[in-house]
């Protein structure tokens, strides 16, 4: 667990299914982390810290519809996020289903 970081909610931040192997999406990516642009608008603290714990079909289906820079460029937050159609559709979706539930690829 990365320090100030806190551990995961009982349940998915997107769909709310209780479940007990969340997975941590970084809002900013890591691999955007470096880029010059993304220096300027997030201090280190931000980049590291906007965490948001998703189950693993949430977080798939997230990295299935936006590319990186999209995710940090105009993603970065969890109410940005979850302000996408794509995301709304696909989490009360999934909410219907049993936490061990896994859709198809």
């Amino acid at each position: 667990m990365m320090p100030g970081v806190p551990g995961p909610p009982p349940a998915c931040e997107l769909c709310g299914r209780s479940m007990d192997d969340l997975t941590r999406h970084h809002l900013i990516p890591r691999k955007q982390h470096r880029r010059k642009r993304i220096r300027r608008l997030f201090s280190r603290s931000e980049r590291e810290q906007r965490i948001l714990w998703v189950c693993r079909p949430c977080h798939d289906h997230i990295h299935k519809h936006f590319d990186e820079q999209t995710l940090a460029e105009r993603l970065n937050t969890a109410e940005a996020l979850l302000a996408e159609p794509v995301v709304q559709d696909f989490a009360v979706w999934i909410a219907r289903h049993p936490p061990g539930f896994k859709p198809r690829s």
